[in-house]
């Protein structure tokens, strides 16, 4: 029974919004791709194939309906360069694993930080907040240096991404990892590539953002998200495992143990810090994220460090790969065929005639909430940020607090799905996290972060004389 009802509940859904009006306005492209969209998510969470086969079956839907056609529509989504970077980590994730370096890593933040998972989650929250400012990319700093070391921890402390294990402490690890990038991105202009589209559609409306001022305004309920963020996950969705009083030491023994740094390590740390300095230095001479990944992955299969059938076997990259892919390309025309369009025309007329923080409020909860549609914050910002803006100023939002607000939501907005942005396929692709529990801990947290932002950060914008 239960089987069955997780087929029929996706067909369902689909086809009640499929064959019902279209509204004013839509392109009935737009509607039918909305019902395929919406019971694709639907097939996702109650799983009747799996992910990537849930994926496909939506895919085939949009080509045989007429709602896309498979070239160059449907398919656009493989040709994309953020859904590239994505498989790329996972596969320079894999060398950081295959020269133990990733080990030998995991075991120094051991050392350092192991006697209790609590000290271990605020470890790598430190860390993200000290490299956030420096890598413009949330994907490339997630995957490239954040992943590989969380998951070398959950691996070294005998958490593995299966059933028996994996609550002892890599599912509190990842689900920290990935939403204090998200709070580190919000936080600074230089965080991540939408942040600057946010500065230039501001701009255009004539409200200036600089790093200074974005970082002003983010820096105390920036560091009030993260110092709870560590703690919240603790109580809703706490390790098994709490306390590793042995683990220094072990750590320390296991360190000796692998004696100095092979050759391979050596070679592995070259390429990443090259990498690294890619990330941070290599927009300013046309080198971007993907291609940065790209060339890491080359060098790592030219030094032998990776094997072909390395890269073969990386079953999750490539299952992450389809699904992600489709959901990337309906979630883009989504926007093409002015479904998007037309959600923004009604939450305007929703809107009108209230109070300006009243208003203001329901427009921060739509835009946030509306990313549930899209499965890029760049896709997100694009498609939203200007209409929105030019609502909220128009209802009387002070300017620079609508600006930056909806730059903050820019970030936050994707703890909810697991296709919500790049850095999201990473982590859920690890298997440490059910796709159940990442939508319930997502939209806990959602609530969390709206909470502190708005809260404690409408006083600290108070003080500081933002409005």
């Amino acid at each position: 029974m239960t089987q069955a009802l997780s087929f029929l509940i996706p067909l369902l859904v689909g086809s009640g919004i499929y064959f019902s009006p279209v509204p004013a306005g839509m392109d009935p492209q737009g509607w039918h791709l909305f019902a395929i969209f919406v019971a694709t998510i639907t097939g996702l969470i109650f799983k009747p194939l799996p992910m990537g086969a849930v994926a496909l079956v939506g895919l085939a839907v949009t080509v045989l309906t007429g709602t896309m056609k498979l070239h160059p529509e449907a398919l656009s989504g493989y040709g994309d360069s953020v859904i590239w970077l994505v498989i790329y980590v996972f596969f320079i994730a894999r060398g950081f694993i295959k020269t133990k370096l990733g080990i030998r890593i995991a075991y120094k933040f051991v050392e350092w930080f192991g006697k209790s998972a609590l000290g271990m989650g605020y470890s790598i929250v430190a860390t993200e907040l000290f490299i956030a400012p420096f890598i413009p990319s949330s994907a490339a700093r997630a995957g490239g240096i954040m992943y590989p070391v969380v998951s070398a921890i959950s691996e070294s402390m005998g958490s593995h991404p299966n059933e028996s294990t994996r609550r002892k402490i890599g599912a509190y690890l990842h689900k920290i990892a990935y939403n204090g990038n998200l709070i580190t991105s919000a936080m600074f202009l230089t965080a991540m590539a939408a942040n600057p589209m946010c500065q230039s559609f501001a701009a255009t409306q004539g409200i200036e953002i600089t790093w200074g001022n974005w970082a002003i305004a983010a820096s105390v309920p920036g560091l009030c998200a993260l110092l709870f963020l560590p703690l919240f996950f603790y109580w809703v969705f706490p390790p098994t495992q709490k306390r590793f009083g042995h683990a220094p030491e072990l750590a320390r023994q296991k360190l000796s143990e692998m004696g100095s740094m092979s050759s391979a390590e050596w070679i592995m740390t070259g390429v990443f810090a090259l990498m690294l300095s890619l990330w941070i230095f290599g927009e300013a001479y046309g080198i971007g994220a993907t291609t940065t990944a790209l060339l890491g992955l080359c060098l790592l299969l030219a030094t032998k460090i990776l094997t072909w059938d390395d890269v073969l076997n990386e079953k999750e990259a490539w299952h992450t790969l389809i699904w992600f892919a489709i959901l990337v390309t309906m979630a883009k025309y989504l926007q093409i065929y002015g479904v998007v369009a037309w959600f923004s025309s009604m939450v305007s007329t929703l809107v009108t005639g209230m109070d300006w923080m009243q208003a203001f409020a329901v427009l921060i909860l739509i835009y946030f909430y509306s990313h549930y549609f899209f499965a890029s914050n760049t896709s997100h910002v694009s498609a939203m940020y200007a209409a929105f803006l030019a609502v909220a100023v128009s209802v009387g939002a002070p300017p620079l607090v609508a600006a930056l607000s909806l730059g903050f939501c820019s970030s936050l907005f994707s703890s909810m799905t697991h296709y919500g942005a790049s850095a999201s396929a990473i982590f859920f692709g690890s298997g440490y996290i059910d796709i159940g529990t990442w939508w319930r801990l997502g939209f806990m947290i959602s609530v969390v972060n709206l909470a502190i932002w708005f809260g404690i950060g409408g006083v600290w914008w108070k003080t500081v004389g933002l409005w």
